[in-house]
C-alpha cells in the first residue's frame, strides 16, 4: 500500500455505525505505520469547498481511482487504520492531487 491508494474498508460513521466505503490512504503514522485515511463519498453536497476535493467521473484522473462514480474526498472524515485491516488497493489518485490534499490538511491544522 502507498500514499494516494484508494481502498474499500468498513469504517465508523458519525452516527457510530460502520459502513463499507472507499478511503484514501494519506500517510503512514508512527510508531506502528498505521494509515491516516480519509473517507470518500458520492454525496457531493458534503464537499467543504477549498478543503475537500471532488473527483468527477468526467475528470482525466477518474479512471485510475477505482471509484464507481463522481465522489468527494473528505479531509474532515479522518481515521487511523492498521495496515493489516486494509484488504488492498482498488485504485489511486495522482501525486499532484495527493500533495494538494496533504497541503490543505496541513494548512488547516496549522491555522
Amino acid at each position: 500500500m502507498n500514499p494516494g491508494d484508494t481502498a474499500l474498508l468498513s469504517i465508523r460513521q458519525a452516527d457510530g455505525r460502520t459502513k463499507t466505503r472507499p478511503i484514501l490512504l494519506l500517510k503512514q503514522m508512527p510508531p506502528f505505520n498505521d494509515w491516516l485515511v480519509c473517507g470518500i463519498s458520492t454525496q457531493l453536497h458534503q464537499e467543504h469547498k477549498g478543503f475537500d476535493f471532488v473527483v468527477l467521473d468526467t475528470d482525466a484522473i477518474f479512471a485510475q481511482t477505482g471509484l464507481k462514480g463522481s465522489s468527494v474526498i473528505r479531509l474532515g472524515f479522518l481515521d487511523v487504520i492498521p495496515t493489516s485491516s486494509i484488504p488492498g488497493s482498488i485504485g489511486k489518485i495522482d501525486p499532484v492531487t495527493l500533495k494538494l490534499l496533504l497541503n490543505r490538511l496541513a494548512n488547516h491544522l496549522l491555522n
